[in-house]
């Protein structure tokens, strides 16, 4: 493409040159001619007084010498004879011209131009007061008709020169400005072929390369996100099997002894081992979650109900309180009901996997105008290190733990703007806070909504949620 470009600009300039150039130059040598042969006709004029009043040779003489041609013994007189025959012929000067030439110019007393040796001659007639015509003679030398006509050329060809080079210079750079965005969308191109998903390419050049680029990186951005939810959905997915693993280890710690109960609980513990190497190996970096629209959404209170009937007969065998508030009216949510419901079974699911049995837990939902909170407290130990729970994949050194629970939640509050948050709880365990805005990207907003909360729990002096004011001061 940068050589077509230079073609192109080298052929259009080299035309556009030559139409003007070469009728220019011509322009020149014509005007150079016509300025020497006007010259000449000024010299010749100039020696006419003389030859109207006399045609004696010694003034003749002295007038010719006084002009500039005469003076370079460039001119000539013919004057010629009396018809009477009482003046003869009279030649004062060289000669150049063919007698031919001047005799036309005699006969038919009109200025003319006639080829001569070195150059060319003006023949001018003058009459004479017998009615003779003579003619006067001036040589005009080849070099004075063609002075300065080379020196133009030479101008007028470095101009073309300059413009040609200055075309060819331009349509480089153009071309280098648009070949080097190119090659380099097209090895990014080839990069990301070969499996280099953080090549990008430099929105530069022309407004069609930089949309082709944008339009690349964009591409480039949808394929990680892809390949990064793929492995996320194998991770997800596979945690969700640790919900019914839990159920299915907890039941079959109530087995027993003997060989077909160890045997359960041997292939429980396997399949648990089985589905944590899924999702360390399947675990990678944190993609987006897209969030559904308002219409694709869910009712919050209503999964929450859902699960916890799940949750509370395993809660019941185990002997622990729960409590569950918030949930009787509905709230449209824009997550889908799906990931809403394994971000709490994530969460319940750690209660049971990480408290001991006879330990309470909470479920709370608070609704604001801008945002759903939904509360999972209990009564457990806590989490010494709320910043490393909430980093992705740190199960903190805890078996049976993926570190992806907390991760799962936090994705699901962060598609809608919100966030998750570690705190003490008043039952004197954890209190898992997941923030889910209802508007799409809260911002500042998601904070001055908690802070209404926060107030409104105050001002009703905790009846109805009696941990929710020292939750949030500590949050």
């Amino acid at each position: 493409m940068r050589w077509a470009l230079v073609k192109v600009a080298l052929a259009a300039t080299v035309m556009v040159v030559v139409a003007f150039a070469v009728p220019l130059g011509l322009v020149v040598k014509e005007m150079a001619r016509d300025r020497a042969l006007t010259n000449a006709e000024r010299q010749a004029a100039a020696i006419g007084p003389t030859l109207s009043i006399t045609t004696e040779r010694g003034a003749l003489e002295r007038a010719m010498a006084s002009t500039q041609a005469g003076a370079a013994g460039r001119m000539a007189v013919h004057v010629p004879a009396a018809a009477d025959g009482s003046e003869p012929a009279l030649e004062i000067g060289t000669t150049r011209a063919a007698a031919k030439d001047l005799r036309t110019v005699q006969r038919v007393p009109r200025a003319a131009t006639a080829g001569a040796p070195g150059g060319s001659v003006l023949l001018q007639p003058i009459a004479l007061g017998s009615g003779r015509i003579a003619v006067v003679e001036i040589h005009v030398p080849r070099d004075e008709v063609t002075n300065g006509v080379t020196t133009a050329w030479l101008v007028l060809a470095g101009v073309g020169l300059a413009l040609i080079a200055g075309s060819v210079a331009v349509a480089d750079r153009l071309g280098v400005r648009m070949v080097r965005p190119a090659r380099r969308l097209a090895g990014a191109a080839h990069a990301l072929g070969e499996g280099k998903l953080g090549v990008r390419v430099p929105e530069e050049g022309p407004a069609e390369l930089r949309s082709a680029a944008l339009a690349f990186n964009s591409m480039a951005d949808q394929v990680v996100g892809l390949l990064a939810n793929e492995r996320e959905l194998a991770a997800d997915l596979s945690h969700r099997l640790r919900t019914p693993l839990t159920v299915l280890r907890l039941n079959a710690a109530s087995l027993g002894e003997g060989p077909a109960a160890d045997q359960t609980r041997a292939a429980v513990a396997q399949l648990e081992r089985e589905v944590d190497t899924i999702i360390r190996t399947a675990r990678e970096t944190t993609p987006k979650t897209v969030a559904a629209g308002p219409a694709g959404g869910c009712d919050v209170s209503e999964v929450v109900r859902e699960r916890m009937d799940f949750w509370s007969a395993l809660a019941e065998d185990e002997g622990r309180t729960v409590r569950l508030a918030g949930v009787d009216r509905p709230v449209r949510i824009p997550v889908v009901r799906a990931e809403l419901a394994a971000a709490l079974d994530a969460l319940l699911g750690n209660v049971f996997r990480h408290t001991p049995e006879g330990t309470a837990f909470a479920v709370d939902v608070h609704n604001g105008d801008d945002a759903v909170i939904v509360l999972v407290s209990d009564a457990g130990p806590g989490i010494a290190d709320p910043e490393a729970a909430l980093a992705r994949g740190n199960s903190g050194g805890r078996d049976g733990s993926t570190g992806l629970g907390l991760d799962i939640a936090r994705r699901v509050a962060e598609s809608t703007g919100g966030d998750v948050r570690i705190g003490r709880s008043v039952l004197g365990g954890t209190e898992i806070r997941v923030w889910i805005g209802l508007h799409g990207d809260l911002g500042a907003d998601v904070r001055r909504v908690g802070h209404r909360l926060r107030g409104r729990g105050r001002g009703r002096g905790q009846g109805r949620w009696p941990w929710r004011g020292r939750a949030a001061a500590k949050a």
